[in-house]
């Protein structure tokens, strides 16, 4: 096909853009793992260690052979089956919620979940941390959106009490994904009850890790099941699996599946997967000391760490941050760690909302104390100059 010269430089702008992110040392790169692979993985989100238990992966394989490879459409048309109906019901009963919806993805729930809650005669006031999908579900709201100070209840409580729209709607993790800090639940309920407001909790790094059992953030603050109180999870992380869902008073979840865009129009979550998170969320409920474990292994790492003298996050659940002095740096960190045969995440702006880089590091309740000391070894002296103080 012959094109014209002048439109072989449509994209240029693209090369600009890129060469502005080399300079900064923001460049990201997919790195395939093998199936085989060994490191130790303090990067995945895979706190319970259920990813690769027999009893998960072959629940998924098992569904896969039965019910095929895809779910063959959205959840309005041919995409529902009876896992999907059962993953529901387990999920409600689990946290302690009235009714569920599963959704393809935790980021496609927080979108379903944010955009039919608010619209253009709602006010939405958001903690300025909250994960990327809820910041992409407000801006696609066309509601009033205030984001306000982290972990701030006086800086949510002033901006429901000047908003301008009756109906309201407050937004938050419960963990947030960055530095692993915990959301004033509990507080954040009684400030939207005295301002008329509705709560919206994204307990994607709670479930599994906190609460009775591993039932979650909410379920630990008492708003399991309060009819003001809508939460979202992701199966993906303590289940791991993948999907995601919505849990909270029947009436919303009849009205999600009645307006919610990304649930409607969205191929409905593979067969297999809600195989897997079903049968995860059994080993969850035969085995609640996981989440205990889990969060021993953070405490430990994270000890260890600042002993060493590192700027560390004291973690409330499974994630854990250490500061690094420059993006490069971080970037250089963890190729350094994965030399040694421990994987971490490397965070950057404008992944990470304060602008400051940082290894992200996650505790698994599978991780020995060894792991754990191995992996701290490891981290402490592969650290640039200018990691520890």
């Amino acid at each position: 096909m012959n094109v014209p010269a002048e439109h072989e430089q449509t994209f240029d702008w693209l090369d600009v853009e890129a060469e502005k992110r080399t300079q900064a040392g923001l460049v990201r790169r997919l790195r395939p793992r093998d199936a085989a692979e060994q490191e130790l993985d303090l990067a995945g989100n895979d706190y319970l260690g259920l990813a690769r238990d027999k009893r998960v992966a072959g629940a998924a394989a098992a569904a896969a052979l039965r019910w095929g490879a895809g779910s063959t459409g959205s959840r309005l048309v041919t995409g529902s089956t009876g896992l999907h109906a059962e993953l529901e019901h387990e999920l409600a009963r689990f946290c302690g919620a009235q009714a569920a919806l599963v959704f393809s993805s935790g980021f496609t729930a927080n979108l379903g979940a944010v955009t039919a809650l608010s619209g253009r005669e709602a006010a939405i006031v958001t903690d300025k941390y909250i994960h990327a999908s809820l910041i992409e579900g407000c801006r696609l709201s066309r509601a009033d959106v205030a984001a306000v100070a982290h972990n701030d209840p006086a800086a949510m409580k002033h901006a429901l009490s000047t908003r301008r729209k009756e109906r309201a709607l407050v937004v938050t993790d419960s963990v947030f994904s960055v530095d692993g800090d915990l959301a004033p639940l509990a507080d954040l309920a009684t400030i939207c009850r005295e301002h008329k407001a509705a709560l919206l909790v994204d307990d994607a790094h709670g479930l599994g890790v906190l609460g009775e059992g591993g039932r979650g953030a909410v379920h630990e603050a008492g708003l399991a099941g309060a009819p003001d109180v809508v939460t979202t999870i992701t199966l993906s992380k303590s289940l791991g699996a993948q999907g995601g869902a919505v849990l909270g008073p029947r009436r919303v979840i009849r009205h999600l599946v009645d307006t919610a865009r990304s649930f409607i129009f969205d191929t409905a979550l593979a067969p297999a997967s809600a195989a897997a998170a079903l049968a995860a969320l059994g080993v969850l409920r035969g085995e609640p000391e996981l989440a205990e474990r889990v969060r021993d292994a953070a405490t430990r790492l994270s000890g260890l760490l600042r002993d060493s003298g590192f700027t560390v996050s004291t973690p409330d659940a499974a994630v854990i941050s250490v500061h690094a002095p420059s993006p490069e740096a971080a970037v250089a960190w963890a190729a350094a760690c994965a030399e040694q045969g421990v994987r971490v995440g490397c965070f950057r702006p404008p992944s990470v909302p304060d602008g400051i880089s940082r290894l992200r590091l996650t505790a698994r309740a599978d991780l020995s104390e060894s792991d754990v000391d191995t992996a701290a070894k490891v981290i402490a002296e592969s650290a640039p100059r200018g990691a520890a103080s």
